[in-house]
């Protein structure tokens, strides 16, 4: 039987460290500007809410490969003010990243829809049909 189950990375050592620290305080954030990320059995359908505050649509990709739905995005921006002889009086920058990856073998994954809106990505996945087993007639020599 198929759930979703997010693909842990090997390479977030630094949120094991704090798991090892702190138990599991910490399990279930994303590192860098994402936040938590829902999923939702809605019978035929299973629905992933992922939030993404601070991003825009166009800082979103999200790509499959192998059955595993990765979902990634990168924001940069950067505020400067100058005074009138255009040297700095204020610069601010910010950086922020979001990367997850969910097994999606249970999913027709041509028919998966994806909207963005106040902060919240939300993938409708349509479950594959179970298949029923198929018996085989061997003849007898």
């Amino acid at each position: 039987m198929f759930d979703m189950m997010p693909f842990e990375h090997s390479n977030n050592s630094m949120e094991r460290f704090f798991d090892s620290f702190f138990g599991n305080a910490f399990n279930g954030l994303s590192s860098f500007g994402g936040g938590r990320t829902d999923i939702i059995d809605k019978g035929k359908n299973y629905v992933l809410q992922a939030e993404m505050p601070g991003f825009e649509k166009g800082d979103i990709s999200i790509d499959i490969n192998d059955d595993i739905l990765t979902i990634k995005a990168e924001h940069n921006s950067q505020n400067d003010e100058k005074n009138d002889k255009g040297e700095f009086i204020r610069r601010e920058r910010s950086y922020g990243s979001y990367v997850r990856s969910f097994n999606v073998s249970g999913v027709n994954t041509d028919q998966i829809s994806a909207s963005y809106n106040n902060g919240i990505l939300e993938l409708v996945m349509p479950k594959k049909e179970p298949q029923a087993p198929q018996g085989t007639h061997i003849d007898i020599n």
